[in-house]
Order: C-alpha cells, then sequence, then structure tokens
C-alpha cells in the first residue's frame, strides 16, 4: 500500500487538476455533477487527510469528529460560509479558500448583470422568442441608462472596487459605497468612490449591486424596509451570497413595481428558488455563474491544489485562513 497521503476530491473538477494532485496523493474523486449527501462525504472521507471542495460541500463540527484523520480542507471558492473554520482551527485542520483569482471575472459579470437588469434584456428576449413582438413603439421596453448614472455598491471589497472602477471608467458612473469602514483615501481617489451610511446609498442609488460576504450579520441586510428606501426607478443585482436579500420582500417589490429590475446570480436556499421570483418577468436570473469562465475556474481550482498540496507536504499554503494551524503543528 502506498504511504502517500490521501485525499478526497469532493466535486468533479478539471482532469489535468486531479493529475496534479496525484502526483502527490492517492486521490478518490466524485466524477458525477453532483453534491454528495452530507453521510456519503463523511463517508468517503474515512482515511482520508485532505478534501477540495467547492461551496457546496459542508464542513462543520460532526463532520470533524466523524473525520479524525483529515487535516486539511481546501476551497475553490473565494466564499467559505459552507465551512466553520473555528471548529476546524480548534481540530487543527488547515482551511483556505481561493481569493483574487476571481475578482475581475465576477466584476465583469455583476456588471453583465446590472446592465441586463437595467435594459431589460430577459424580458425583451422572452417576448420575441414566445412570438409576442408584433411591432416597434418608442416605449417598448425602455429601461435606465448605465452612462452618467448612481452607482451604489453595498460591499467595496476587492470585487466592489473592480465593479466601480468599470462603473467610473468605462461609463462615467457617480460612485457610492457602503463598507464597514471606509476605504484609505488613495483607494477612493482613482474611482471618484465616495463613502455614505447605507440607507443613503439606497436612496441614491440608480443601480444597487450587491458584494458584501454572508454571515449572520450580514443575513437579509436588504430586506423590506431597504428595498422601500431605494426608487422605483432603481435596479438591484446580488453577486454576493443567497441570504444577503431577503428573496421573498425582492419578490413583492418587483412584483409592484416598487423597484424597477433585479439582476441575480446567488438565492437562499439555492438551487431552489423563490416561486416569487421565477413569477416576475422583470428580473434576471442566472445560477451562481458569476466566476464562470474557463480561465477563472481553472485558477481557482490550480489555487485549491496549491493549498492542499502545501498544507500535506509540509510547505506553507499561500490563501490559508487559519495559519496559526500551521504554527501549531511545528512547535
Amino acid at each position: 500500500m502506498s504511504d502517500k497521503p490521501r485525499v478526497l476530491v469532493a466535486r468533479k473538477t478539471f482532469p489535468d487538476i486531479v493529475e496534479r494532485l496525484r502526483a502527490h496523493f492517492e486521490v478518490e474523486t466524485n466524477e458525477g455533477e453532483e453534491s454528495w449527501p452530507q453521510e456519503e462525504l463523511i463517508r468517503r472521507l474515512q482515511g482520508k487527510q485532505g478534501v477540495y471542495v467547492a461551496g457546496t460541500e459542508k464542513i462543520d463540527a460532526p463532520l470533524l469528529k466523524a473525520c479524525p484523520e483529515l487535516k486539511a480542507v481546501c476551497t475553490m471558492a473565494v466564499g467559505y460560509n459552507n465551512i466553520d473554520v473555528p471548529a476546524c482551527t480548534l481540530r487543527g485542520v488547515l482551511v483556505s479558500n481561493a481569493p483574487d483569482v476571481l475578482t475581475e471575472t465576477t466584476a465583469d459579470f455583476g456588471f453583465a448583470l446590472m446592465m441586463a437588469a437595467a435594459r431589460r434584456l430577459a424580458e425583451s428576449e422572452h417576448c420575441l422568442r414566445s412570438g409576442e413582438w408584433k411591432q416597434w413603439s418608442v416605449t417598448m421596453f425602455a429601461g435606465s441608462d448605465i452612462h452618467g448614472a448612481t452607482l451604489g455598491i453595498l460591499g467595496m471589497g476587492r470585487i466592489g472596487q473592480a465593479i466601480a472602477r468599470r462603473g467610473r471608467l468605462g461609463f462615467g458612473m457617480n460612485v457610492l459605497y457602503h463598507n464597514r469602514s471606509r476605504l484609505a483615501p488613495e483607494q477612493e481617489a482613482p474611482l471618484a468612490a465616495r463613502w455614505v451610511e447605507k440607507d443613503e446609498l439606497l436612496r441614491q442609488a440608480d443601480h444597487l449591486v450587491i458584494v458584501v460576504p454572508y454571515s449572520p450579520s450580514s443575513h437579509h441586510m436588504v430586506g423590506a424596509r431597504e428595498l422601500s428606501l431605494m426608487k422605483p426607478s432603481a435596479t438591484l443585482t446580488n453577486i454576493a451570497r443567497g441570504g444577503v436579500v431577503d428573496d421573498a420582500a425582492l419578490a413583492e417589490a418587483l412584483a409592484a413595481n416598487r423597484i424597477a429590475a433585479a439582476g441575480l446570480d446567488v438565492f437562499e436556499g439555492e438551487p431552489a428558488v423563490h416561486p416569487g421570483l421565477l413569477a416576475v418577468r422583470n428580473v434576471v436570473l442566472t445560477p451562481h455563474i458569476a466566476s464562470a469562465s474557463i480561465p477563472t475556474r481553472r485558477a481557482m481550482s490550480n489555487l485549491a491544489v496549491d493549498n492542499l498540496i502545501a498544507a500535506l507536504t509540509g510547505g506553507t499554503p499561500p490563501t490559508a485562513l487559519n495559519p496559526e494551524v500551521l504554527s501549531a503543528r511545528r512547535h
């Protein structure tokens, strides 16, 4: 029997990515397109020292207790609310994510989704495909402009700043943002971005883009009250995480035309989507694909592999979330 560490690739990925792992480890892979049920994931993790996951596998305290040999959990996603990092730290399990490599691609997609909502692309395509288009009119699917409008960004991290850059430099937008902490002046200046309180952001934005990480404190950060503050002509785009927006409240606001339109890539309880959102026309819906370009998904996967190899071969994982685990191992 090989004395190589054993790892599990819990989601199907590129074959050459798996081959990189096979050079260092005994590897078991998930060749299906679906995530395993939790019981199956635990079963397959028996005797494994490392696991490669996406944003769908739940790594919590009960799983860690049932998999005592596990030493590293490396996700190809930037978000990691599916992983209980404190519980991993307590058990000496290294956790890593994949930031930075998806910033520009996700910002591209967020901007595209915002534009699609503002210019009513999905509504007009559905009309054309269904045979409803019979004649042209001055107001047919007339939406709102992007150029020169006020862009409101809720969450001004890497992706938020990349969206702001596109809006300011590409479309001459007025950029407002709200973040827990204000950016340094040298970060604000190139974007001509101005920090405002959240309620002011909601009132002033022509196009609101949400890019905050999910946590208990950000759950339903935008709900019925917040939506009521927005302009009737405004759009909302969510590329953050499901649960940051109250989907039921948003569906009601869209149905009542209290805001003009929305673009959503993430949902509460996904892949399920609130039926109210499926019933309205003034929303563009995509299945959590903001980072889905081939170069970016490859970069995310390779970074997860870099982390996993380093974590189990005595190296330093490049994007560890709890590097104190490594210090404890070495002392």
